[in-house]
């Protein structure tokens, strides 16, 4: 069992905004997941959820890494570009296939695959470094 004291995780700069981008991204596959499932939705609607709900998922990690980045938490720049990237990982798939299927491309499926395969690594490698990060 693993359990995390709120308390030491406030203590840490940076780190709840990283638990809330581990949260979100995970949560937002799930709603991008269950809307694809919906019977006889029709492409360009379909399109148009999974886009938005990229774009939001994008922009509020984006937001949230900017902030991290520009408090100087002395923690090194890289830190910062890692979680970057894993963000553009996770959520350009889902903008890509949102666009494509509301260009009536049935390949927009295609692109949910990479986009839920990293919205998993990102998210559990948040997780992670939320575990092992507060015991340093």
């Amino acid at each position: 069992m693993v359990s995390i004291d709120l308390s030491d995780s406030r203590s840490v700069p940076g780190l709840t905004g990283r638990a809330a981008e581990s949260i979100i991204q995970l949560f937002g596959s799930v709603i991008i997941a269950t809307n694809a499932l919906i019977p006889r939705q029709p492409p360009v609607v379909l399109g148009a959820e999974i886009l938005g709900i990229g774009l939001v998922l994008w922009i509020f990690q984006t937001v949230s890494q900017v902030r991290y980045l520009a408090s100087k938490t002395g923690h090194p720049r890289f830190w910062g570009v890692v979680r970057m990237l894993q963000t553009l990982c996770a959520n350009a798939p889902f903008c890509i296939a949102g666009i494509l299927l509301l260009s009536e491309s049935p390949a927009g499926l295609y692109w949910l695959a990479p986009g839920f395969i990293f919205s998993l690594f990102a998210g559990v490698a948040n997780a992670w470094v939320l575990l092992v990060e507060i015991l340093r």
